[in-house]
């Protein structure tokens, strides 16, 4: 009697409600076995995989990925959506400094962690995009380089100083407003430079129906070519621990589509908006993000 061959897969994925029963392996695989790394916060995983492939599956920002394709890495997408949200409360003023609305950015400092992070990419695509605002305008202030080291800021951009702090230089006056990722600070003084953000995501789902996506998950091409088996083998692994958190919430917003085409939409934005602000060299088709085994995931 034969036994069963185990595929063991170095994983990076954050902490959250869904992959909270792989880790603790409520959800598990007679044919893969997966061993997390700890790297907190997750983000710090993503350059090492796009530049040394130190996973075999790893989380990852959709703009990150989207370079990394861009500049020919060998990564594969899996339409398994880890980070989704919408983005507009994420640009943060210093109320006592006076009122900052869309409309005053221009022509003003405003600070970002990595010109080419996925919130700051949303972000800059709503107010371009539904507020009119001319972001070759904006002075935008960076922290830290691209994941993928061939993408360089664009001109103009400017790199705050080696112990620069967002919130310290929002604070200080010595920069307008600020973008943040998924931790907001505590802060009442800091307040959303696009006004009453709830409603405006209101609206702004009404006209587009989308849930902007923040990071999915990749694979090696290594991988995926020598045992698309244990792809899929993830990828059921991950939709089952979603289903096992109980997600979406009934009456909710799916914010962890599963399958090429419940991306797409989000994916085709993200793609556009990449384009309007340089971030990858030319435009993505949705069918390259994915090869032969990951792109009928879903169906």
């Amino acid at each position: 009697m034969s036994v069963q061959q185990i595929t063991r897969l170095r994983v990076a994925l954050g902490d959250y409600a869904h992959t909270t029963p792989l880790k603790r392996k409520e959800v598990t695989s007679p044919s893969v076995a997966l061993e997390f790394a700890e790297i907190k916060p997750v983000y710090k995983a993503f350059a090492s995989m796009v530049r040394e492939r130190s996973f075999d599956v790893s989380e990852m920002a959709i703009v990150t990925f989207l370079q990394a394709k861009s500049h020919g890495k060998p990564l594969v997408l899996l339409p398994a959506v880890m980070v989704g949200r919408f983005q507009h409360n994420c640009m943060l003023y210093n109320m006592e400094r006076g009122r900052i609305t869309p409309a005053d950015l221009p022509g003003r400092r405003v600070g970002v962690r990595s010109y080419a992070q996925t919130t700051g990419a949303w972000l800059r695509g709503h107010l371009h995009n539904d507020y009119g605002v001319d972001i070759a305008k904006v002075q935008w202030v960076t922290f830290e380089d691209a994941h993928v080291s061939e993408f360089r800021d664009p001109p103009g951009v400017e790199r705050a100083p080696a112990d620069g702090n967002i919130t310290k230089m929002v604070l200080a006056g010595e920069l307008a407003a600020g973008i943040y990722g998924q931790e907001l600070p505590d802060d009442t003084r800091l307040q959303s430079v696009i006004p009453d953000p709830d409603e405006a995501v209101r609206q702004w789902h009404a006209r587009h129906g989308v849930v902007p996506i923040n990071h999915m998950v990749v694979v090696t091409e290594a991988l995926a070519r020598a045992q698309p088996d244990a792809v899929r083998e993830v990828y059921r692994m991950l939709l089952a621990a979603k289903k096992a958190a109980g997600l979406p919430k009934p009456g909710g917003f799916d914010v962890h589509p599963f399958g090429v085409e419940a991306c797409r939409p989000a994916l085709e934005m993200i793609i556009n908006y990449c384009m309007q602000q340089k971030l990858i060299p030319r435009r993505l088709a949705i069918e390259e993000l994915f090869d032969d085994t990951t792109r009928s995931l879903g169906t």
